[in-house]
């Protein structure tokens, strides 16, 4: 598409998205959610048109790693659960005009800070198809206007689900434009919604660093950072074997191309033989390739020798660097070195060890004896997610509906005065 063009297109898009966005802020939480309610309706009535749409996507993706097609890859089960998806957030406390302060001031003047919308959101993400019903849905229950635009791998599958949505907010009477995509996977589109100050007000980029460290670089509207993530689980000298080898297997094997999958194990020294032996020999009678320092490469000679790049890589496959370190300090020091500042877990049953765990891990989400795939806006009770937050401005961890909100001051007087 030829630039002049697609620009037009692109400025038409956000001024419909502002108009609606107008409208979206003067409904009440039941008219919204009932509109998410019909999305949900109109996801379950267009099935058929949905898996026929990834079928192409599919067929196209032949290139893809098995754990990126699996990302991909749409089926019945899949969209119903996209569907109770939506009614989840249908079925969550409206957000908007909630009071997170109250007070009065000596001179009469009532104050309140209550909750608003963000406004127009730009949503920027890769492969996964079911995220464009998540972040239609969170932003209508919000309250805002969204521009969503897919990875070109999950076009067609994106259009068919965007086509619902549409399709319920029209059956809800509000305004259809309210969820839109940008009508090309042509990559000079990225730039142009990165400069429409006029009609957004965030960006949320979800996809790899690449894709990250452009927005980054070249936006100009404020953005909202879902980073890679190189998730760690430290399995500590006290951890209970059995639980340990349990939650290791989910977290990284339970699907290992979601940001939440474990990327990187580190044992204690003292638990080599005890821990690290069995639960390594798990992951590789399963079928994962371990990749580890000289220490557990000793340990079966099935392990794989890591490298540097190891520590920081987010494998999104059947892979996983594994590590000895001394103790709880080492394990923190080395996640905040290497990690995305996403999700992290420590498993053990000696609570100081999990305490100065939480307290020295600076990532978003840190969990004691879980695995790291709960790293799920869905599993925290928020019906469903944006992404991950993991910059610490504005909204940290699972971007939920109640997270895509500003705040507006509200001041009531009765012919108050400013004396002086």
């Amino acid at each position: 598409m030829d630039q002049p063009n697609l620009a037009l297109q692109m400025t038409a898009l956000g001024a419909r998205a502002k108009a609606a966005s107008a409208l979206l802020a003067q409904t009440s939480g039941d008219q919204r959610a009932a509109a998410v309610t019909a999305m949900a309706a109109a996801v379950r009535a267009a099935v058929a048109a949905i898996l026929a749409a990834n079928e192409q996507d599919m067929a196209r993706a032949v290139a893809l790693s098995a754990s990126m097609r699996d990302r991909l890859q749409l089926t019945p089960a899949r969209l119903e659960g996209v569907a109770a998806g939506l009614d989840a957030i249908a079925a969550l406390p409206d957000p908007l005009g909630a009071v997170l302060e109250d007070w009065h001031q000596p001179n009469g003047l009532h104050f309140q800070k209550i909750r608003v919308p963000l406004g127009v959101i730009g949503i920027i993400y890769e492969s996964r198809p079911n995220v464009t019903a998540d972040a239609g849905a969170l932003c209508v229950k919000s309250g805002n206007a969204v521009i969503l635009r897919g990875g070109s791998d999950s076009f067609a599958s994106s259009g068919a689900i965007l086509k619902a949505l549409r399709a319920g907010l029209v059956a809800a009477g509000l305004p259809e434009d309210a969820v839109q995509a940008v009508p090309t996977p042509d990559r000079a589109a990225v730039g142009l919604l990165l400069t429409m100050t006029d009609t957004l007000d965030v960006v949320i980029p979800r996809g790899g660093k690449s894709l990250i460290a452009r927005v980054a670089a070249e936006s100009r509207v404020p953005v909202l950072k879902h980073l890679d993530g190189n998730c760690h689980t430290y399995i500590h000298s006290a951890a209970d074997l059995e639980k340990a080898r349990r939650v290791v297997l989910n977290a990284k094997l339970r699907r290992t191309g979601v940001c939440g999958a474990t990327e990187s194990l580190l044992f204690d020294a003292s638990s080599l033989h005890s821990h690290a032996a069995l639960i390594l020999q798990d992951l590789l009678d399963a079928g994962c390739a371990v990749r580890a320092d000289a220490a557990l490469a000793s340990l079966d000679a099935r392990i794989e020798p890591a490298t540097d790049s190891d520590w920081g890589t987010e494998y999104l496959d059947a892979i996983v660097s594994a590590k000895v370190v001394s103790g709880v300090a080492e394990a923190i020091e080395h996640i905040n070195r290497y990690g995305s500042h996403h999700t992290e877990a420590i498993l053990t049953e000696n609570a100081d060890a999990a305490n100065a765990f939480f307290a020295g891990v600076d990532s978003a989400i840190v969990l004691h004896n879980a695995s790291t795939q709960f790293a799920d806006g869905g599993e925290f009770g928020f019906g469903a997610e944006i992404g991950i937050s993991t910059g610490k401005l504005h909204a940290r961890g699972p971007v939920g509906a109640q997270h895509l909100t500003s705040i507006k001051y509200i001041v009531r007087g009765n012919g108050t005065i400013r004396a002086g």
